[in-house]
């Protein structure tokens, strides 16, 4: 079994700065793309930010210059480093990692349980 597990999350004042941590573990072969999403109250969720193994990124134009997601292959972690954080930033933040569990085997996306991120003053 896999498991995806984020943390970090919190209330923060318009401006300030969070640091999300994803980890994954279990049986895990190789793990390619890892990638943050959000879902806000009444909203569909949506692509925040995502990163292959190699270290190519992609964002969300809305965080752009303000977001970074970095990760460590070693620790099967993804960070997001979030910046000059907004009201409309607020949502749950979910941790997705498409993986292999074998070396022939297919890909599977397993999802994390989501953190919560407020930004109110």
């Amino acid at each position: 079994q896999v498991q995806v597990v984020e943390s970090g999350g919190g209330l923060v004042q318009p401006g300030g700065s969070l640091r999300l941590s994803c980890g994954a573990s279990g049986r895990i072969f190789t793990i390619t793309n890892m990638g943050w999403y959000r879902q806000a109250p009444g909203k569909q969720r949506e692509l925040v930010a995502t990163i292959t193994s190699g270290g190519s990124t992609n964002y969300a134009d809305s965080v752009k210059g303000r977001f970074t997601i970095s990760r460590d292959n070693a620790k099967n972690t993804v960070y997001l480093q979030m910046n000059s954080l907004k009201p409309e930033d607020t949502a749950v933040y979910y941790c997705k990692a498409n993986l292999r569990t074998t070396l022939a085997g297919p890909q599977y996306q397993y999802w994390g349980q989501g953190t919560q991120v407020t930004v109110s003053s």
